[in-house]
């Protein structure tokens, strides 16, 4: 995946560290020209929350050309199961529960846990992420948007693109 390397790119990643030689180094893109979102599981859970706001500030102010939403596959999306850790809030959850099942769209997704802890799967909350930002009303619809997920085996890193059911242009 040899893309111009004076193209601006916004990469939303994991907390993870590390991520960002490796992205350099597949994408070819310097350095000073990538931008990074760090936010746990890279999801967007919401098209009006803050992290849409900070790509879409980067799009326009920091005239960033194409956005990758990175997963790495070797780790859960989630480390902890928040909702157990809050057994303490209890009847808060089930108040909150009942408010995301009746107070669409204000509440996103169906349950408390939901919302914490993302999809099992990861590549899903990537495709779900890119999708949300392909179709974003402020975002331009030429805009390129990836999902990728970095696999770390016998620490060697291989990326894989995450299919989306929108097609865009070929890697070149």
């Amino acid at each position: 995946m040899n893309l111009d390397k004076n193209k601006k790119a916004l990469f939303l990643t994991d907390m993870e560290n590390g991520l960002e030689p490796i992205l350099q180094e597949v994408t070819n893109i310097r350095a000073e020209n990538m931008l990074t979102i760090q936010s746990y599981g890279s999801v967007i859970l919401h098209p009006y929350g803050d992290i849409m706001r900070s790509i879409i500030i980067a799009i326009y102010q920091e005239n960033v050309e194409e956005i990758f939403v990175v997963g790495t596959k070797d780790k859960r999306t989630s480390t902890v199961n928040v909702s157990t850790q809050l057994e303490s809030t209890k009847n808060k959850i089930q108040t909150l529960d009942y408010l995301f099942q009746n107070s669409k769209p204000e509440f996103s997704g169906g349950t408390v846990d939901e919302w914490l802890n993302g999809k099992e799967n990861g590549s899903d909350n990537i495709e779900k992420s890119v999708d949300i930002i392909r179709h974003h009303p402020l975002v331009p619809s030429h805009f390129k948007v990836r999902g990728l997920i970095i696999n770390n085996y016998d620490g060697k890193f291989s990326i894989v693109e995450v299919p989306t059911n929108k097609t865009v242009s070929n890697l070149t």
